[in-house]
């Protein structure tokens, strides 16, 4: 029999816990699984990374304490003065999508952020929250934000509602470049792996393409979480500043 390939299979949303609310779908699925699992875990290591806060701290310690430090430079290199305030949510954002996206890469998981409404979810709290921010920070001036410095008038007309649309599809982009990665890097997996096991033992090719895109999905899943939580300082830079 030939074996059949469904490389997207593994982005299936399936329910676990069937629940329903009058028409209201909520069954608990194996995405809202992994979340949870994601959430556990980070909370996990907060916890007993930093309980005994040791001089010399031991390993969970130091990757607490590294996670820390690491988006709290972000922070402050990327947001500028005045977004201490808002480092437990920028940090909580590059937690969660740095683990959803290294449990992703275990066998028999489930990619959370695989699926568009996720990423976009997150980005759109990061629109809403920035905006909002904006609004209470600088109120109607606010919307110098779309008004280029020093064009003139003729040209604002045309400036003004590109920098306006520019900002109003950033939650797209922001979920767009997350999603697409992990399901771009995750489905070249399922397929390498599926020809590899289809050839028997012409299979070293194949082997050696997937542990190559496997490293390479690390480095993905790394870096995604990182260029979510830098372009959430930026857009909050954007929103305490005005520029």
């Amino acid at each position: 029999m030939a074996l059949e390939l469904h490389p997207l299979e593994q982005f299936k949303v399936e329910p676990l816990i069937p629940i329903h609310i009058g028409g209201l779908d909520v069954s608990y699925t194996n995405a809202a699984l992994f979340m949870t699992i994601a959430v556990l875990l980070i909370t996990a290591l907060m916890v007993l990374g930093t309980r005994r806060g040791a001089l010399v701290p031991n390993r969970l310690q130091s990757v607490a304490e590294m996670s820390y430090e690491f988006v709290a430079d972000m922070v402050e290199t990327n947001a500028g003065h005045g977004a201490e305030p808002y480092f437990p949510f920028v940090f909580t954002l590059f937690m969660f999508v740095l683990f959803a996206n290294f449990l992703g890469l275990i066998p028999y998981t489930f990619t959370v952020t695989s699926q568009i409404i996720v990423t976009f979810a997150l980005a759109a709290a990061v629109f809403i929250g920035v905006t909002i921010i904006g609004f209470v920070k600088h109120g109607a001036h606010f919307g110098r934000l779309f008004v280029p410095e020093g064009v003139p008038i003729v040209l604002l007309l045309l400036l003004v509602p590109i920098e306006l649309l520019s900002y109003c599809i950033r939650p797209f982009t922001l979920s767009i470049r997350l999603f697409a990665n992990m399901l771009a890097g995750h489905t070249m997996l399922a397929i390498f792996g599926g020809f590899a096991a289809s050839v028997g033992l012409l299979a070293i090719l194949p082997v050696a393409l997937d542990v190559a895109i496997l490293a390479l999905e690390v480095l993905v899943a790394a870096l995604q979480a990182y260029v979510f939580a830098i372009l959430t300082c930026l857009y909050l830079r954007d929103a305490l500043h005005l520029h």
